[in-house]
């Protein structure tokens, strides 16, 4: 199911409020960018030398000098990106500029200095000059109208080489990693969710500028900067203002939102954010750049856990393995539960372009068991098709499935699940043709039915667990076979889907499956697939 619907960053906020005001509940729009914001930028390690540079090579950054702005003006079609560096080489120093319109090279200047203090005077002069703002105060930056806004990326902490002293000389430390504990398949799937090649190419799918925010130095802030945007375009939306000046508004956000978030849209024109369902999109978007963010933190975290371990470390994919703290039990396919998907896999995949499994792992994510205990005076359980953005992947074994709180959605804000994989297969992502879904027992209890759109809903109406929007087609409910797992009967559909008399009118064509309550679901099953 979509992307749009989860969130894999979300973080619980609590607080105690008088009892006259009793804590509206967080979303996870709003939990994600309060945990981003919270979290804070952290600069680290040494900065990298513009690749542009003629110095890029024999030069190093000079101590922080070094920032990287961006300009979007939507109805003057500018979209622009300016570069400024202090750059050392030996006891010579330089400022560094290049500037231009994004996704290109632009024009560039070198300008020499015989002293440090003469570097950073004119670097500094350049910034005030480009954005208003003093560099001693950045901390503090404000954007301002027509002047270019300063793009918060994390320091490049590869870039420091560990040494220690042995015998009174200086030494590289030299890692020894162990043998890879994971079977082969599992170690090829852990290596292609926290792949780089695989985010970069998720962030160019959706406009990003990956120069800009590159894999590995990816803000919270700069992530929670473009939540806030979007908040104040959705305030702008619902204020009373004329026509005329309602456009201006949002073009005038819209140029606010790309130069945060940097995009690359080649020489077209960057588009208004004008409709409520094209701010849903770049909610999604950041969403999955803060999940990809969380995956990239993840590694750097096992890395720096084992920084100080001279001798031998656990092998790398180990490492990231061991940081999603889920168990990855692969699936014999002669084993009767493998059979099973697969089953249900080709009777619900549709007549075109149906995936091919490659391989299924049995999912365990830690303390996920015991929060789906929660329901267990909930019956009526079924197996329930999730597709995702390959991106994400990391993530949800991290974090589990989250709700969205689009209203935008058909069904309201809620975790979305299908009966029919062709259905879910339309939200998923790939990278080289492979992509990932999710198979998930949903304690449904009591469902309400729909056949019409209802965007509104936030949580089943009282007396029901769960919402099911009935499409005209269902798998054939006579060919459904029950399984256990952890004692309780769980329902799989093994037919394809037939016709429903009884919804023929539906706005659904396929069934799904909504609740909002996040510890109604559990993945059981992840799916490796050529799609």
């Amino acid at each position: 199911m979509p992307p749009k619907r989860r969130a894999a960053t979300a973080a619980k906020a609590g607080g105690k409020k008088a009892k006259e005001e009793p804590e509206k509940p967080k979303d996870a729009f709003t939990s994600a960018k309060e945990a981003l914001l919270a979290a804070g930028s952290q600069v680290k390690g040494k900065r990298k030398v513009d690749g542009y540079c003629p110095m890029s090579d024999t030069g190093e950054v000079y101590e922080d000098y070094d920032c990287m702005l961006n300009q979007t003006n939507v109805g003057y079609n500018n979209n622009k990106f300016y570069i400024i560096q202090v750059v050392q080489v030996k006891k010579k120093f330089y400022t560094w500029n290049r500037w231009g319109r994004v996704g290109e090279s632009g024009q560039d200047k070198l300008n020499p200095f015989d002293k440090a203090e003469n570097a950073v005077k004119d670097f500094e002069k350049k910034f005030k000059d480009k954005t208003k703002n003093n560099w001693s105060n950045r901390a503090n930056f404000v954007s301002h109208s027509g002047k270019y806004t300063l793009i918060e990326v994390d320091g490049d902490d590869d870039a420091e080489v560990k040494i220690e002293c042995v015998d009174g000389k200086m030494a590289k430390v030299v890692k020894n990693f162990q043998p890879c504990t994971l079977d082969d398949p599992t170690q090829n799937l852990i290596t292609f969710i926290f792949s780089n090649d695989m985010f970069k190419e998720a962030m160019e799918g959706l406009n990003l500028d990956i120069k800009k925010m590159p894999l590995g130095k990816l803000s919270k802030v700069q992530i929670a900067k473009g939540f806030e945007v979007l908040e104040e375009i959705e305030a702008a939306m619902g204020k009373k203002m004329g026509r005329a000046r309602l456009e201006e508004r949002l073009e005038e956000l819209s140029s606010k939102f790309f130069t945060t978030i940097p995009h690359n849209f080649g020489r077209t024109r960057p588009p208004t954010l004008d409709d409520k369902e094209i701010v849903d999109k770049k909610k999604e978007m950041l969403m999955v750049l803060a999940d990809i963010e969380l995956a990239q933190s993840l590694k750097s975290e096992t890395e720096k856990s084992h920084e100080d371990t001279v001798e031998t470390v656990p092998h790398q994919i180990d490492q990231d393995y061991d940081s999603l703290k889920c168990k990855l039990t692969l699936l014999d396919k002669k084993k009767e539960s493998f059979k099973i998907v697969e089953k249900y896999l080709n009777a619900t995949a549709g007549d075109y372009h149906k995936p091919k499994i490659l391989n299924v792992w049995e999912v365990d994510r830690e303390a996920e068991g015991q929060r789906f205990n929660e329901n267990d005076n909930l019956d009526n359980r079924r197996l329930l098709w999730h597709g995702t953005n390959v991106a994400v992947v990391a993530a949800i074994l991290k974090s589990g499935l989250r709700i969205m709180p689009h209203s935008g959605g058909r069904v309201g804000s809620g975790i979305y699940f299908a009966s029919e994989n062709a259905k879910s297969a339309g939200y998923v992502s790939t990278c080289k043709s492979t992509g990932i879904m999710f198979l998930n027992e949903v304690a449904l209890g009591r469902e309400h039915t729909i056949t019409r759109d209802n965007s509104s809903l936030k949580k089943a109406p009282a007396g029901f667990d769960s919402v099911v929007a009935r499409g005209s087609v269902e798998p054939d409910p006579l060919k459904d076979i029950f399984i256990t797992l952890d004692g309780k009967k769980v329902a799989v559909p093994q037919g394809t889907a037939i016709d429903q008399p009884q919804f023929a009118n539906s706005n659904f064509s396929n069934s799904e499956y909504l609740i909002y309550k996040e510890n109604q679901c559990r993945i059981r099953y992840l799916l490796e697939l050529k799609m």
